[in-house]
């Protein structure tokens, strides 16, 4: 059965209804310390293998995010309990991203937006990086300690 609206349809769909961010914005929030602000990178972690990722961005892979947002799902992570914080998500270019706020306004979040671009501008804004073996390390040391 053919297919009623494209992948490129929906995207623009998303993103007529959802809060865009350029990297610019992004950054100058980051630079002045808003601690309102985290970034959310919704990529495969192979991804993040191969590019590394925006220092600190949680990472919360597209297919889990629903479920690591809803409190009420046995994969709810805390850190998206934060409603005193805008979760600003990114992808590769800024497709999925758009998709994954759509699917997260859909659920109720209204402190949800995305980068323009995604990844892809970030880089080649050279907006700052760090490795998946850095991120691993930061978020590993950010843990409470038993």
């Amino acid at each position: 059965m053919p297919i009623s609206k494209s992948s490129a349809t929906l995207v623009a769909e998303a993103s007529a209804q959802i809060t865009t961010y350029s990297v610019a914005q992004v950054r100058e929030r980051l630079t002045s310390s808003d601690a309102t602000l985290q970034l959310v990178d919704i990529r495969d972690v192979r991804e993040l293998e191969r590019e590394g990722t925006a220092p600190g961005a949680v990472h919360a892979p597209r297919g889990m995010l629903e479920f690591w947002v809803d409190p009420a799902s046995p994969y709810f992570k805390p850190v998206f309990g934060d409603e005193s914080k805008e979760f600003v998500l990114f992808c590769g270019a800024g497709w999925r991203s758009a998709l994954a706020t759509k699917a997260l306004q859909d659920m109720g979040m209204t402190n949800v937006a995305h980068i323009d671009g995604g990844f892809t501008e970030w880089l080649r804004q050279q907006a700052p990086t760090e490795t998946l073996e850095a991120h691993k390390a930061r978020t590993a040391a950010a843990k409470p300690k038993a």
